[in-house]
């Protein structure tokens, strides 16, 4: 499942980066890599996820590409 069909407060795991490493390395220094666990706060307008209690806003098009399984 892709990281934009969570619903608020479900916590997953990202199993995939579905993109180029232009992309996978924005979202690594945001702390968003394969393994870590992030939790959906806010689906409205930008998507709003915490990972390692950082809070992050990301637009719907990279959370498209970021594939997790629910934990």
């Amino acid at each position: 499942m892709m990281l934009t069909e969570l619903k608020p407060n479900e916590l997953a795991r990202v199993v995939a980066i579905e993109g180029g490493h232009g992309l996978k390395h924005k979202l690594a220094l945001r702390g968003i890599v394969e393994g870590a666990f992030v939790r959906l706060i806010s689906s409205h307008g930008p998507i709003t996820i915490e990972v390692d209690r950082n809070v992050i806003c990301i637009g719907r098009g990279i959370a498209r590409r970021i594939r997790v399984e629910r934990v």
